[in-house]
Parts: C-alpha cells; structure tokens; sequence
C-alpha cells in the first residue's frame, strides 16, 4: 500500500561536503528520486550558474534558488534533495526544508573541501583564492547549518560510509514520528 505522506531527504552543506555524490547513492538505495537543486536552476533558468552570478549577481542568484527550492519541496515525490551550499541562507529556505522534510547537514573539514573544490572552476564564489575563499565563507557560514535534524562530518568517510549513517538516521526519525 503506497503511503499519502510525501517525504523529502534534504541534504544541506557548504560546497565540497559531499552532498551531490551521497544524493546519488543516498536515491538509488531509497528507491527514490534524487533531485539537485543546482540542476534544476540551470534547466529552469537555461543558463549555467556561473552566467546567473554574472549576470544577476548572488542576490538574483539566491532569489531564483529559493523559488526553486520551494517548487521542489512542495511536489508529491518522495526525493533525496541535495541543495547548494548557500541555500541554508535565507530564514525563509530553513524553514521550508524543516516544514516539509528531514534535513542532514554535511560538513568537512576546510582542508577536505579545498581538496575537493580546488580545480573546479564551476563555482562562482570560490573567485580567487580558494583557501582563502573557502576560510571566509566557512566562518560567515559557521551557524547555518545547525538547523538540521542531524549533521555528518564526511571528511574520514566514504560516501557508503555516509550514506548508511544517514539511512540509519532517517529510519530512526521516521520511526519515532
């Protein structure tokens, strides 16, 4: 008997902790749709991330993701959600992720995720000095993730590794609603 209840996963994160791999992994286990926030802007939007920031700036930028992460939360489908790294920003987004799912924070060490994020060039707010960058983000960030029903350091796991926390995580939760 299929359930009436529609469920999101929401993993949030800043950049480089993993969020896109374990969505991939984390969907497929569930038997679900995996669905990246970040994905669905530039097919909305037809234009690629880097050209909305260039164009629109990151409060355009922003706008556009809130909208889209809206769109997403509301459907019927049961999903795993990998958001961007700055979706967390707006109070508005926080809220909609806790009304309508169970949020899992993915964190990393700052070495880990310059590691991770060094070469990609996709990343508009990694402009520059990506040390640097990376520094200054994680600090302006460093309480944005704290809304998450759980919060997994990826920086000594594999992405199974963390999947399978989560997936025990989620079963627990679930089991005590």
């Amino acid at each position: 008997m299929e359930s009436k209840i529609s469920y999101k996963l929401i993993l949030i994160g800043f950049m480089g902790t993993g969020k896109s791999s374990v969505s991939r992994l984390l969907a497929e286990q569930l038997g679900c749709a995996r669905i990246d926030v970040d994905e669905e802007i530039e097919r909305s939007e037809n234009k690629k991330i880097s050209a909305i920031f260039e164009i629109d700036g990151e409060e355009g930028f922003r706008e556009i993701e809130s909208r889209v992460l809206q769109r997403l939360l509301t459907t019927s489908e049961v999903s795993v959600i990998a958001t961007g790294g700055g979706a967390v920003l707006r109070d508005s987004n926080r809220q909609d992720m806790l009304d309508n799912g169970y949020v899992v924070a993915l964190k990393a060490s700052p070495d880990q995720i310059v590691s991770r994020v060094m070469n990609d060039e996709s990343r508009p707010l990694l402009n520059g000095d990506v040390h640097s960058r990376v520094s200054s983000l994680l600090e302006q960030r460093k309480t944005a993730y704290d809304f998450a029903h759980c919060t997994i350091d990826t920086t000594e796991l594999t992405v199974e590794d963390v999947v399978s926390k989560i997936v025990s995580q989620w079963n627990h939760y679930s089991s005590s609603k």
